[in-house]
């Protein structure tokens, strides 16, 4: 099932475009509105997801990277391990591992992640986010879905 590393790196090509484009057009601090419930923000994330660690001193960076490179080993195996018919796991580890190497190649190259989607309502802000991390999240829901599926029927809706 590596032929779904297609995937991963279409998330990938995806997610470096998009954050070129926000460093490029958004001012830090400024958010713009583009419907009244989406802003696009510039924001520099030191930490993971929610900002965990974002001020733990700089060695986070290295930390969340080399973890992101082993989950992603991991990723990699698994999915040469999968079989044919299992194409929602292959599908959705796909997306995970474009996310979590679209963050590392952020960390690798910036010392932070860039984050630009800024989801809000009612004056309530999720926290800003990134293809990348909408590839992980989606690629985790859908994981966690193929998960209470029958191995049978699993094979069957490929």
């Amino acid at each position: 099932m590596l032929k779904w590393l297609w995937l991963s790196f279409g998330v990938i090509v995806l997610d470096q475009i998009t954050k070129r484009i926000a460093e490029y057009q958004l001012v830090q601090f400024a958010p713009m509105e583009i419907l009244p419930f989406l802003n696009l923000a510039l924001v520099y994330n030191q930490g993971a997801a929610f900002s965990f660690l974002s001020d733990a001193g700089g060695w986070q960076r290295w930390f969340l990277t080399a973890l992101a490179l082993l989950v992603s080993a991991v990723i990699i195996w698994w999915l040469h391990r999968l079989q044919r018919g299992e194409t929602g796991t292959a599908i959705s580890l796909a997306l995970i591992l474009g996310g979590a190497i679209g963050n590392v190649i952020d960390r690798v190259l910036h010392g932070h992640v860039i984050d630009f989607i800024d989801v809000h309502y009612a004056g309530y802000h999720w926290p800003t986010f990134n293809i990348a991390d909408s590839a992980i999240t989606v690629g985790a829901v859908i994981l966690i879905a193929t998960s209470f599926l029958p191995a049978s029927r699993q094979r069957q809706g490929s």
